[in-house]
């Protein structure tokens, strides 16, 4: 069902040799470019003829009116409300806590810099459809581009047939609960260029961002420049390092997790014990029998991204890991927090037998919405931070530019750009060659 990979004794690059999600999101763009293309120059009545053909759903329009949200949310489960409402408070708690206050240095006596932080002015959130509903990442996104200040935020999510061309109703439930009432059923690609370029009532967008498929991906990674994206989102995957004091049954049911989102999402167990990884392999045959999506969790853990990899040592695994860079990190050993503070590469770490991936997908507080595909190396979650641009203001006074002058000018005669040097010089009774 899932196969073994043993690095023990390797001193090559792990990166290498682990197990990744194939996913060619360069070979999508030539697919994507015609829609987004067609999008700009025809805008809303391409979406709704885009919409027809790829999601099977005729529209008399794009946005959802007020009263859909309303309602989706007054016919909410119960639960599901409660829920939501603790998910959404636990986010707000966290991401409240990401602000940034501006900072002024006084570099010297007359001469300051500040560092303003400045939100987006407009984003355009995605929420996937598709196989599941995901009111989650109405959270997830909506929350932290609030605590920015955002002041214009839509979501879109792709049109459901069942539900009469509307996205699915806790999806509008969540934009409603969190006081959202610009809402688009639009998905994929042609979704991505509504933000990028504008159409009908849909305004242009500063920034995209959330999680979608290849089509979602490829279009971010086409309009990049044209919008703002936060990350090209692959398939979620987790790893976790494990040694022989973890429950095999915790280890299974959390590669389970995962594996139920998608064929392509990767679950790998790093472990040292051969002992842990045979009864983790006991566990998956049970779990995933008795499991709903049974085969598509058997198809995600049986493909080339899933894996168990057996290192020499905690130390040797904790390099793997950090190579592997994972959306979701999960660290069950008996010294979880030490090892856990040893981390450098994960989009977010769980530690120890309490804190499953799927704690933080809706009630940790923590950002769902996570760097894929080794990423991780150079690209953070979503956040505050997100939607935050910092500005820097420079202001000197006359005495604290003269005495800098000469700095100034030097650095532009090295770079062979005189005219910098001369609009210092010009402040002061100088000017250009030969008017002096």
């Amino acid at each position: 069902m899932i196969s073994r990979i043993d690095l023990r004794g390797s001193a090559g690059d792990p990166r290498e040799l682990l197990p990744r999600a194939e996913t060619d999101v360069s070979a999508a763009l030539d697919q994507v470019r015609p829609i987004c293309e067609d999008v700009r120059e025809r805008g809303t009545e391409a979406l709704l003829e885009l919409t027809e053909r790829f999601d099977g759903v005729r529209l008399s329009g794009i946005r959802v009116p007020r009263a859909e949200l309303d309602s989706a949310l007054a016919a909410l489960d119960p639960a599901v409300r409660a829920a939501l409402e603790e998910s959404i408070e636990r986010a707000r708690r966290v991401h409240a806590d990401q602000r940034r206050a501006d900072t002024t240095t006084r570099v010297v006596p007359g001469g300051t810099v500040t560092e303003r932080w400045v939100p987006v002015d407009r984003v355009g959130l995605y929420v996937p459809g598709g196989r599941a509903a995901y009111p989650s990442s109405v959270v997830m996104n909506v929350v932290p581009a609030q605590e920015a200040g955002v002041a214009s935020l839509a979501v879109t999510s792709p049109p459901q047939a069942e539900f009469g061309g509307l996205p699915h109703p806790t999806i509008l439930a969540a934009c409603a609960l969190l006081g959202v009432d610009e809402v688009y059923a639009v998905g994929g690609a042609q979704a991505v260029a509504m933000f990028a370029y504008g159409a009908g009532r849909c305004e242009r967008a500063d920034m995209v961002t959330g999680p979608g498929n290849i089509w979602v991906a490829s279009a971010k990674r086409l309009l990049k420049g044209v919008i703002g994206i936060d990350a090209e989102a692959g398939p979620t995957e987790i790893a976790v390092l494990a040694d022989e004091t973890a429950d095999p049954a915790y280890v299974a049911a959390d590669l389970v997790s995962q594996a139920e989102h998608d064929v392509l999402a990767a679950s790998v167990l790093v472990t040292p014990s051969t002992e842990l990884a045979g009864k983790v392999e006991a566990e998956l045959s049970a779990r995933v029998a008795a499991t709903r999506h049974r085969d598509r969790v058997a198809d995600a853990l049986g493909g080339r991204q899933s894996g168990i990899v057996l290192v020499d040592d905690l130390d040797h695994g904790l390099a793997v890991v950090d190579a592997y860079a994972a959306e979701h990190l999960e660290i069950l050993t008996a010294d979880a927090s030490a090892r856990a503070a040893a981390v450098r590469n994960a989009g977010a770490v769980f530690v120890g037998p309490y804190s499953p991936v799927s704690l933080g997908d809706y009630c940790a507080g923590s950002n769902h919405v996570l760097p894929t595909g080794g990423s991780a190396v150079h690209t953070a979650g979503l956040s505050v931070q997100t939607f935050l641009r910092g500005v820097h203001v420079v202001e000197y006074d006359r005495d604290a530019l003269a005495a800098v002058a000469p700095h100034v000018a030097a650095l532009a005669e090295a770079e062979d750009l005189p005219a910098h040097g001369e609009a210092v010089a010009a402040r002061f009774g100088g000017g250009q060659e030969g008017a002096q």
